[in-house]
């Protein structure tokens, strides 16, 4: 390939074809492994059946959407730019699906390691289910964007056809992460609905109810509540990583193509083609990164004999420094200056810097012991201290990001927009280790879920239960760093959608027509205000979707518990299908809403107001969709820990299980399960979607109203 960066732009090509070899090296790898006895092998054969039907049914519906949005992309823009969502959308649908199908083997295999009683050998086989995710999830975004890429060369110098090479460039990028975006909102919410409506129901008709032990295997909702974990932080989680680094690849590369040329010549010494070099390099950095996770995955299985909460933290902290590290050897090869080094250095830093503060707010510190000291008086007390500490993480992690962005927009001068979603590409540089760390933690919980039913001795729970500690904090800050990269992505979409805005008017206007984003047009401000309302909406459809369906589970619970004669005692078995159609009919129908919000919203905004007011949308709901998500993800988050800090002992024995204390405990676990793991990660998507469908659309808009 010619030009500035040459030969280097086959390295995200060429790193996500060996991540996908060692993926399936891993796969093949647990596979081999034994799965315990027949009752463990039956255990996870209903699981692993449970995901797939799930999988399968929702599949059927994003296949109709995606049909419909092909045929509308192909009449509004072009049929490439229809093709090339259709790619973007089945590359996520692909690694979400290889991943969990990994995941539903990992779980059993690591139950029956522990059961060797190696906690070594059951961390390694989690790590391998959860490598298969993140080693998918990286290698397929980057063969895509490299494919989009490779396809649609982009134009050299001004002329005319340069500039239609640039736009068709710039529609199939676009088009590319859209499919990326709203796939990954459909997944995310929809496997959350379904994980927290099973998860919340099985509490609280086992716990409260019928007062019997977390996965019981009389209790019918468990299994679903194990595939839930699946399709929920595996498949779902999996999308939505996908899609972000896919976001603030695009983002990049948009600003790069669409930038003034006297700006855009200031990233290389001498200015010499520094488009090619502005819109190549995220994708060059991106593949140096998963080279880079590449070897955190050996490293992390070469540490398996250190304690597990050791090896996962370095894990996910080591990564960026070495990351940042080569770019500054790697950069000045391309004559790139100094300053692009800075930007990344700050978003690679920044990454794992809100994973230690989501860790402190969500593990086993002080803000999580005074919401479980706060349960000694109550259910009432424990909410309101959970809702406090939520909102306390908000203001520490966006102030984080916000000076991410002030680090990399001032090392970047006038190329400051695109030193800002440089930072994003270096936040998500180590995409393939964050998600293989975070699906590590649901294959340990399913782990421990199969020894609790199969009835392993209490040694080998002990081993999972450690495992699924690690993995619960894990999980939290997966969840923060998704949110926070998100939120620093968006920023850089918002540039994108503005410089693509005022390309198309200068195209068709001429100079002096830029879109006015002064705070005194009425435009504007009235765009906030739609955009602030756009994550409520989305949050509130979600929480009810979770509410009634975990309702519909508990009444479904209790009747086989009333019917099924000998269930109660032990000596019947549950009909657990049933709970898991309950859920699935749930999830699928309830995601539908949010999905058109995200999608339909800007167009409606674009296409009825304007782009200016399209702006100020994007705007609104990128402020109160980035604290909503953040505080709905680490209030749940302390939530959940607080209770198993009971659990373990942390007050005392006398507040342990089926204290009251542990009881007033549960219920605040129980709101911040659909917090976490349903709402939050859907508004965080939320955001994501509605910029890149306005930046996809931004050229359609420009002149609406003018």
């Amino acid at each position: 390939m010619n030009g500035p960066l040459g030969s280097w732009l086959y390295l995200p090509a060429a790193a996500g074809v060996l991540s996908l070899v060692i993926a399936a090296f891993f796969y093949f790898r647990v596979r081999a492994l034994p799965e315990g006895n027949a009752t463990m092998s039956r255990i996870a054969g209903y699981i692993r059946e449970g995901s797939m039907a799930f999988l399968s049914r929702e599949y059927k519906v994003l296949a109709v959407y995606a049909a419909v949005v092909f045929v509308a992309l192909g009449l509004m823009i072009t049929w490439v730019a229809g093709l090339w969502f259709l790619a973007g959308a089945a590359l996520s649908l692909g690694a979400g699906f290889i991943g969990m199908k990994a995941a539903t083997y990992g779980n059993v295999r690591t139950a029956q390691a522990a059961a060797t009683g190696s906690k070594a050998n059951a961390l390694l086989t989690a790590l391998d289910g959860g490598a298969v995710m993140g080693l998918c999830v990286a290698g397929l975004a980057l063969i895509g964007l490299f494919a989009v890429y490779f396809v649609n060369p982009m134009g050299v110098g001004d002329g005319a056809a340069a500039v239609a090479a640039n736009a068709t460039l710039g529609s199939s990028l676009h088009a590319f992460a859209v499919g990326a975006s709203s796939i990954a909102l459909f997944a995310r919410i929809g496997g959350g609905i379904y994980t927290k409506a099973a998860d919340v129901g099985a509490d609280i008709a086992g716990k409260v109810i019928e007062n019997i032990p977390e996965d019981d295997p009389r209790n019918p909702g468990v299994i679903a509540d194990n595939v839930g974990d699946n399709v929920g932080d595996v498949a779902g989680m999996g999308a939505d990583i996908y899609e972000s680094l896919v976001a603030a690849v695009v983002a990049t590369m948009a600003i790069g193509l669409t930038a003034p040329s006297g700006v855009i010549a200031q990233l290389v010494e001498g200015g010499d083609r520094a488009r090619e070099v502005a819109v190549g390099l995220p994708l060059v950095l991106s593949g140096v990164g998963l080279v880079v996770s590449v070897a955190g995955i050996f490293v992390a299985r070469a540490m398996r004999n250190s304690a597990p909460s050791t090896v996962l933290r370095a894990a996910m902290v080591l990564p960026p420094v070495v990351m940042v590290g080569l770019t500054a050897v790697i950069l000045p090869m391309f004559h790139v200056k100094m300053a692009v080094t800075i930007a990344l250095a700050a978003g690679a830093i920044g990454g794992a810097a809100i994973g230690l503060i989501t860790e402190y707010y969500t593990g086993s510190y002080a803000p999580v012991k005074a919401v479980a000291e706060s349960a000694k008086t109550g259910a009432g007390t424990n909410v309101i201290r959970g809702m406090a500490v939520g909102m306390e993480s908000v203001g520490v992690c966006l102030l984080l990001v916000v000076g991410v962005a002030i680090v990399a927009n001032n090392a970047m001068g006038e190329l400051g927009l695109y030193g800002i979603a440089l930072a994003a590409v270096g936040m998500l540089s180590g995409t393939a280790i964050v998600m293989t760390v975070d699906a590590y933690g649901p294959i340990s919980d399913n782990a421990g879920g199969i020894a609790e039913m199969a009835g392993l001795p209490p040694a080998v729970r002990e081993i999972t239960d450690e495992l699924d500690a690690v993995g619960n904090t894990t999980a939290a800050i997966g969840k923060g760093f998704a949110i926070g990269s998100a939120t620093l992505t968006v920023v850089a979409l918002f540039s994108a959608y503005s410089l693509e805005v005022n390309h198309a008017r200068l195209v068709e206007f001429g100079e002096g027509h830029s879109m006015n984003l002064a705070l005194d047009n009425p435009q504007i401000l009235i765009g906030l205000l739609v955009g602030a309302v756009m994550p409520f909406a989305v949050a509130a459809s979600t929480m009810l979707a979770v509410g009634k369906a975990a309702g519909a589970i508990v009444i479904e619970i209790k009747r086989q518990f009333d019917e099924i004669k000998g269930l109660r005692e032990g000596t019947a078995e549950p009909e657990p299908s049933k709970i898991v159609d309950i859920a699935t009919s749930a999830a699928l129908s309830q995601m539908i809403l949010p999905g058109l919000v995200a999608v339909l919203g800007p167009v409606l905004v674009g296409f009825t107001m304007g782009p200016a007011a399209l702006a100020g949308t994007l705007a609104g709901a990128l402020a109160v969709g980035a604290s909503m998500s953040l505080f709905m993800a680490n209030a749940g988050g302390a939530w959940d820990n607080a209770k198993k800090y009971i659990e373990k002992g942390g007050l005392g024995d006398g507040h342990r299980k089926r204290s009251e204390t542990h009881k007033a405990a549960v219920v605040g676990d129980t709101v911040g399960d659909p917090f976490k793991d349903t709402s939050g990660p859907g508004v965080a998507i939320l955001i994501k979607v509605m910029s890149v469908v306005s930046l996809l659309i931004a050229p359609l808009v420009a002149t609406v109203g003018s």
